[in-house]
């Protein structure tokens, strides 16, 4: 996931905004009680979506895979002031934490967070999305792709997290995980609907704008 010294990578942090107190016990509290912390946006990604939100002003975002709560929070930051953000995760061993997290984030009233498949939850919800931030089960991207795309209002906005799979994708004899990344890459780049950007941010991130 490392692609830039670190140094460089210092620098960077170190000349971007900081997090707030309540992410950084996030981002700390993961880390030491939490499996696979890396899995945490951090402060980079998460100072760019709020970044991106805030330029957008949601009324409603789409987050399908919440992990601890860190990233629903960023993206909300840029909520619109009667905005709602609805985040997805099928694993219910961290709700009780998560949902607090929310609370101490003031968020409560403001995320609509959902215990269990985003296959079959996304097809029951019934509502346009502005923002829409897709970082689950890499298998599944190109599904969750397809399940959001007809959701997303003109001119809105998917990213996808960890498309660059830490260099995995230019890697020969791929993974599973791996080729659905590349498909998923290969299938937006060669969408007429959209315009994207693959970011170098972090392990990638694919911002599609909708055009049509």
């Amino acid at each position: 996931m490392e692609f830039l010294p670190d140094d460089i990578a210092d620098y960077i942090e170190a000349h971007t905004s900081q997090e707030s107190d309540l992410l950084k016990k996030i981002n700390r509290e993961t880390h030491a009680k939490v499996m696979m912390p890396r899995m945490l946006s951090g402060q980079l990604q998460g100072r760019y979506l709020s970044m991106i939100s805030h330029l957008l002003k949601p009324k409603n975002i789409l987050e399908i895979g919440t992990y601890t709560g860190y990233s629903a929070i960023c993206l909300a930051e840029g909520l619109a002031e009667d905005g709602k953000l609805t985040t997805l995760d099928i694993n219910e061993e961290l709700e009780t934490w998560v949902r607090d997290y929310f609370q101490q984030a003031g968020l409560s009233e403001k995320i609509d967070y959902r215990i269990g498949n985003a296959l079959t939850i996304i097809p029951t919800i019934d509502q346009q999305f502005d923002l829409v931030f897709i970082d689950a089960d890499k298998e599944n991207y190109s599904k969750y792709y397809d399940l959001v795309f007809d959701k997303v209002k003109v001119g809105g906005v998917i990213l996808a997290d960890n498309v660059l799979w830490s260099g995995k994708i230019t890697k020969p004899k791929p993974d599973k995980d791996t080729r659905a990344l590349l498909e998923f890459n290969a299938k937006v780049t060669n969408d007429t609907r959209v315009e994207n950007v693959l970011l170098p941010l972090r392990d990638g991130i694919m911002m599609i704008r909708k055009k049509n």
